[in-house]
């Protein structure tokens, strides 16, 4: 597996991941993402110097995108894996290979009630330290 930045190239593929009926369901936000909103999404993230967004490839095929906001000296991670690569040990390889390139401490955020995320933040050593509205905080 490798890692490389999100370009706008990639657009159409991650608008289809992020609105895949799965990835909407384990998803902070569940609500569908419009074309024209996710295209201001994606500019606006590319342009953002605390933001960092690369797309996970397996063999040459794109197999997930992996994200660290920067904030308050912590990167907040999250992580899509592709609907065709699930099941496959896409997530844990590719966050923790993404880990191992950030100085900072990381944290992230998952819904309570999705495992395969919450085994993700697991493996990465971090743990629950609260639960509002049904979301974990993870952190180091």
């Amino acid at each position: 597996m490798k890692l490389r930045p999100v370009t706008l190239a990639d657009a159409r593929r991650l608008h289809d991941w992020r609105n895949d009926a799965q990835t909407r369901a384990a998803s902070l936000s569940t609500a569908p993402v419009s074309w024209e909103d996710h295209l201001a999404w994606l500019s606006a993230s590319l342009d953002n110097p605390a933001r960092t967004l690369m797309i996970a490839e397996r063999d040459g095929t794109a197999v997930g995108t992996v994200r660290a906001d920067a904030r308050n000296g912590m990167q907040e991670l999250s992580w899509t894996v592709a609907p065709d690569a699930r099941g496959q040990g896409v997530a844990k390889e590719m966050v923790l290979m993404f880990r191992a390139t950030l100085p900072d401490k990381v944290c992230a955020r998952v819904r309570e009630d999705n495992m395969a995320s919450r085994r993700i933040a697991e493996a990465l050593g971090l743990q629950c330290q609260s639960v509002t509205d049904g979301v974990c905080f993870f952190s180091e």
